[in-house]
């Protein structure tokens, strides 16, 4: 399947996941994932969050054992607004996800 279709059909699923709420909903989002076994296996999505998902505002990594690596989109109070399976994307898609839902990278000099 070539790029541009993935990524259509990623804007697509995610457009339609998210018609219950808007992006100005959004407060935080976390993901959870195992540390090892299945994540092991995704090289493209630990690559993503172990040296990707670090950089961007208000996203958190919770490593759970055992945990399929998902992204959690949290609103006011913690609550979850939607749930997004990671396994499935490559690297690239990932970080497409979290840019289509407002999410930004931290500034270098906010590293410090």
């Amino acid at each position: 399947m070539s790029y541009i279709i993935k990524i259509f059909l990623v804007t697509i699923c995610i457009s339609t996941s998210s018609l219950a709420y808007e992006i100005s909903d959004i407060v935080s989002a976390k993901i959870e994932t195992c540390r090892g076994c299945s994540l092991n296996r995704l090289p493209e999505v630990k690559k993503f969050v172990m040296e990707d998902a670090p950089f961007y505002e208000r996203l958190e990594v919770k490593f759970i054992t055992g945990a399929p690596p998902e992204l959690i989109i949290l609103g006011e109070d913690d609550n979850e607004l939607e749930r997004i399976a990671l396994s499935n994307l490559n690297r690239v898609e990932c970080n497409d996800i979290l840019l289509l839902k407002g999410f930004n990278k931290k500034n270098k000099k906010d590293e410090f």
